[in-house]
């Protein structure tokens, strides 16, 4: 269930320049990143193959793919938010979006969503969220974008 809900529109725009909600705590592995990689053909040694990444990554292990943990955004985004009168919503694209820390297999992220902007357009609602992948234990965050979304609601 989501930890902040909004019957409408304009319920919506009132939280413009607030913090929504941060989702619950997720877990990467191996099985995941490997899945991944064969779903997006990304089969990079850096990400798939632990034993030469022990030997010959900086990290002294593989990494999360990047896409993936943004990939993950949609997913937590439902435990953070809802708009009960949408009837259709659409990834529109991606702002300002930068990499900051590596993930490795057994961290722990956590997606934390702020409300920027929400425009009228011709075809529904443009929301403008920002978005930090947190990693547990971390300072640094792993990744961080500005998600654009059109919505079809009222």
């Amino acid at each position: 269930m989501a930890s902040r809900e909004f019957e409408n529109v304009a319920s919506l725009r009132e939280a413009v320049g607030q913090e929504l909600g941060v989702s619950d705590w997720f877990a990467l592995d191996q099985a995941r990143i490997d899945g991944f990689a064969a779903v997006s053909r990304d089969d990079f040694w850096l990400h798939t193959d632990p034993e030469r990444a022990a030997r010959e990554s900086p990290h002294g292990k593989t990494l999360v793919h990047g896409m993936l943990t943004l990939s993950l955004m949609s997913h937590l985004s439902r435990q953070v938010w809802k708009l009960k009168s949408m009837t259709t919503g659409l990834n529109y694209g991606y702002d300002k979006t930068r990499f900051l820390a590596p993930v490795f297999p057994g961290d722990r992220i956590r997606l934390r969503r702020s409300l920027l902007a929400v425009d009228p357009t011709d075809n529904g609602w443009r929301v403008r969220f920002k978005d930090v992948m947190e990693i547990e234990g971390r300072d640094k965050a792993a990744c961080v974008t500005e998600n654009i979304s059109i919505y079809q609601a009222t």
